[in-house]
């Protein structure tokens, strides 16, 4: 499938998903939202993609925001109805099966930053930026980010970003917690390649198993989380993966898995 705002490549297990609107810094508008929606759903469905790598085009923007000059024209209910859509793309991002490594190579504001924050993993240039600053607009963030920004940093935090609307450094966004890694932008691309490659190199169903158990555990009390995970746990088991697993382990040797 050809996309008019998306660049999407598939390399050795990993898919690369590149949003290529750089004259406008990547700004989400519908018609890339939809795009967004239809690459996952692809993806979600391949057996051969283990890992998905998400970025932006050139070296300014992950997704510097919404695009204004099309949200300026909304009614209530097209704005309503926006926001339910942009969520629902980023909750199938971050329902993926495969892990999701967000590789942010410049400018992650307002949408951009909740596309990030939908992302299992964060890997930022040390140029790159982060912010919600939709209250200098008028708005409130609308694709979930008063929502995962308290569960990933705090509530404090959160608000702080969140009401004063300014931006904050990639070594900051690491230091509170938002991003796993930062890295010189011209090395950027390689970091993220090759903790897609640690992540290949593992058993497939139980890495898959393992994020669901994380994402889903999350949203229930701790008793009935430990007992999702000693269900997933236990299916573990059932699969070849696990019997080549401990018994190349035992034999001091890399594991090679099917997932099966």
């Amino acid at each position: 499938m050809e996309y008019a705002n998306l660049l999407v490549s598939f390399s050795e297990g990993i898919a690369t998903v590149t949003i290529n609107r750089p004259k406008s810094l990547n700004a989400l508008n519908p018609a890339t939202m939809r795009e967004l929606s239809a690459v996952f759903e692809d993806i979600a469905s391949r057996k051969d993609v283990g890992v998905v790598l998400l970025t932006g085009a050139g070296e300014k923007a992950f997704v510097a925001g919404a695009d204004i000059s099309e949200m300026r024209k909304f009614t209530t209910l097209e704005a309503f109805e926006f926001g339910l859509f942009g969520q629902g793309v980023l909750e199938r991002i971050e329902r993926l099966p495969q892990p999701v490594i967000g590789v942010v190579n410049g400018y992650a504001l307002g949408g951009g930053c909740e596309l990030a924050m939908a992302c299992d993993i964060l890997i930022a240039a040390d140029t790159a930026k982060f912010g919600q600053p939709e209250v200098g607009l008028g708005i409130i963030p609308g694709y979930g980010g008063t929502q995962r920004l308290p569960r990933l940093v705090g509530r404090n935090l959160a608000k702080e970003l969140v009401l004063i609307g300014e931006m904050i450094t990639a070594q900051r966004a690491y230091e509170i917690g938002l991003v796993n890694r930062v890295v010189p932008l011209a090395g950027l691309m390689d970091a993220a390649r090759e903790m897609a490659a640690k992540i290949l190199s593992k058993g497939p169903i139980a890495v898959r198993t393992a994020k669901m158990a994380m994402n889903r555990g999350l949203d229930l009390d701790l008793s009935n989380a430990c007992a999702l995970e000693a269900n997933v746990f236990a299916v573990g088991f059932s699969t070849d993966d696990r019997v080549e697993g401990m018994t190349a382990f035992l034999e001091k040797r890399k594991p090679v898995f099917t997932g099966k």
